[in-house]
């Protein structure tokens, strides 16, 4: 008897995967205790599925090279994540289709596309710090040094963290295109996913663009934010999910428009987060912003609520070579006398009660309403 295809064998191991595992249930309309629950279940799930690809790529082609510290960066930096976009992505799935383990390795998929973003972004941030340890290239330019090879140890961290990016955003593909959905659902996904991956690129290269020093008006930022992290932070996500499941047009449009809001307060909190956060939980120093001298949401709204006075001084200390925590105490000032960070939390409230409003006109299953409003104020109202 000759053996299935590979194509044929795969699907029955995805199969017989699924039939032993456990079920993590649907969302529904319960409490704040039941959905905190079920999130953490779809929390371990992804993680479980993201670990073991990890592990297995890593095994298959770092381990066989012999790069030791590059593996470990990949593997610590998965397991640290919050796995909010496959959480969004898989909330948009149940949002038109039943329970799926191959939608659930298909969310996951994400996660390592954003520590693809994560690993590229610090090095053009120039972040000595993620999650409150070292960044990827500040660990692995340790490993150059301490090895004593020759050449710049920065250069080589730089350079390597660039690359284990790289791998990461190889194996997002990759775990997307393994991951048992079905070829009608891939074929629908497929086009949204790149059009997600050349708007987080274009996102980040207006990002790097962007300097505080030219006082760029608020809509410009917001337009930045929205592409390079509030879209592919909520709406992306849901309306992969959503696609995924064969979803018709006007529950993809709702799901957009609720993305949006929600995205847009997502990035202002972390910009208020990014400045005011307890370092602690955010892993940064306070005012980490501001040393880098991003043009947040925070900043431009510093520019158009603030004075003359405020502005003028805002600018001086824009102008100087150290950024240190002197000037990060003064423009703390200028920023909170302007009133922008209240302001700022009256458009989070402002954009979370339009999602709202979406969600209950869009005629979606309550359970998932219920579901898509916690998960809107969960990711807005964090402290790390």
């Amino acid at each position: 008897m000759q053996n299935p295809p590979k194509c044929a064998r795969l699907e029955l191991v995805n199969a017989q995967r699924v039939a032993q595992e456990p079920r993590i249930g649907r969302p529904g309309g319960a409490g704040p205790e039941q959905f905190a629950a079920w999130v953490a279940r779809v929390d371990s799930s992804l993680r479980a599925h993201v670990g073991e690809f990890v592990a297995a790529r890593c095994a298959e082609e770092l381990g066989v090279a012999g790069f030791d510290e590059p593996r470990r960066v990949v593997l610590d930096f998965v397991s640290g994540g919050k796995y909010l976009r496959p959480t969004f992505m898989y909330l948009g799935y149940l949002c038109g289709a039943e329970e799926s383990d191959a939608a659930l390795r298909a969310s996951a998929s994400l996660e390592l596309l954003h520590a693809f973003a994560l690993l590229q972004d610090d090095v053009m941030d120039e972040s000595g710090t993620r999650r409150g340890l070292p960044s990827a290239h500040v660990r692995l330019a340790g490993r150059h040094s301490a090895r004593g090879a020759s050449g710049s140890s920065a250069r080589f961290g730089e350079s390597a963290a660039v690359l284990v990016g790289d791998l990461c955003l190889v194996w997002a593909e990759r775990m997307l295109r393994e991951s048992g959905i079905d070829a009608a659902a891939a074929a629908r996904v497929w086009p949204r996913y790149d059009a997600m991956r050349a708007e987080l690129a274009v996102g980040q290269l207006a990002d790097l663009l962007n300097d505080a020093m030219r006082a760029p008006a608020l809509e410009d930022v917001l337009d930045i934010a929205r592409r390079k992290s509030g879209n592919y932070t909520v709406r992306r996500p849901l309306e992969l999910g959503a696609a995924m499941a064969g979803c018709p047009p006007q529950v993809l449009e709702a799901l957009g428009e609720y993305g949006a809001c929600v995205g847009e307060a997502f990035q202002l909190r972390d910009d208020l987060l990014g400045l005011f956060g307890d370092p602690a939980t955010t892993g940064k120093p306070v005012g980490a912003d501001l040393r880098e001298r991003k043009a947040t949401t925070i900043v431009a709204l510093t520019e158009l609520l603030a004075g003359p006075a405020g502005r003028a001084r805002l600018h001086e200390l824009w102008s100087r070579g150290d950024f240190g925590d002197e000037a990060v105490r003064a423009a703390l000032t200028v920023i909170i006398d302007s009133g922008a960070p209240q302001h700022a939390e009256q458009m989070i409230t402002d954009r979370l009660q339009r999602a709202k409003s979406i969600l209950e006109r869009s005629g979606l299953d309550p359970a998932a309403v219920a579901a898509l409003q916690k998960m809107a104020w969960s990711c807005t109202r964090r402290e790390h």
